[in-house]
């Protein structure tokens, strides 16, 4: 009897992974290999999904012969991303099941049905992607945004989200800021911060001229923020941009 060596790919789900695990093993015609599951990271894009890229380097080592996923959508919702990885493995004759939509890759209907639906998922992730984009927007509109602290030196965010002056940090920006008025250079500064061992946000003691002089341009330490400085230019490859006044810019 023959058989194949057969791979799951999944969304991290324990109620999914224990459910394709025990589909192949108790195939007769499947040797379970492994199941291989990503967590929840859009389908867009294949350079952030360590196991989808394990499962891939473990086909190309000849390691599986076959692939079981729930949908197309859960492969990749770039049509070209998607194709390109099942003509490759098609080449080194490896399927891939999709269950939901009933294709397999090896047969001779499979390539155009595929085509056609991971089409449709691509366009569904555009469409969840500017529902996000409009959200996120209008909650610009109203002045209502999170704003992250990791680098944002001399506050902090509370359980409501809000910020909080870090009283720690105070003295450094009002520092910065004293130090700058009487006439003192960025450079300059950041020479006395490292002679004396004044901490970053990172806890370090090396300091940037540049990240002094965006600390000084920063808005926010007046108490306003303008909202949507960078955008997504492609929802596919996720690239962002600084906005130049391609889209509006939101002063609170």
């Amino acid at each position: 009897m023959w058989y194949l060596l057969a791979g799951a790919f999944l969304y991290k789900d324990e109620n999914q992974v224990n459910y394709y695990t025990n589909y192949i093993s108790e195939n007769p015609l499947y040797e379970y290999v492994g199941t291989y599951a990503d967590e929840g990271i859009s389908g867009t894009k294949t350079k952030m999904r360590d196991e989808f890229n394990r499962m891939i380097a473990d086909c190309r080592a000849g390691k599986i012969d076959m692939i079981i996923t729930k949908s197309i959508s859960w492969l990749a919702r770039n049509t070209l991303d998607c194709l390109n990885y099942v003509r490759e493995l098609k080449d080194l004759g490896i399927g891939i099941i999709f269950e939901k939509e009933n294709i397999n890759t090896l047969d001779a209907k499979g390539k155009v049905l595929l085509t056609i639906i991971s089409s449709l998922a691509q366009d569904e992730s555009r469409s969840i992607s500017e529902n996000c984009t409009w959200g996120i927007r209008r909650r610009f509109e109203t002045g209502k945004h999170k704003m992250s602290t990791k680098h944002f030196l001399g506050y902090d965010e509370d359980e409501n989200g809000k910020l909080v002056i870090n009283r720690l940090q105070e003295p450094i920006v009002v520092r910065l800021y004293q130090e700058f008025l009487d006439g003192k250079t960025t450079d300059y500064i950041k020479r006395i911060f490292e002679k004396e061992g004044i901490k970053n946000w990172d806890g370090g003691t090396k300091w940037q001229a540049t990240i002094l002089m965006s600390m000084l341009e920063n808005e926010k330490y007046k108490g306003d923020a303008l909202l949507q400085k960078s955008y997504t230019v492609d929802f596919l490859t996720k690239k962002r941009a600084s906005n130049k006044g391609e889209i509006q810019m939101f002063y609170v």
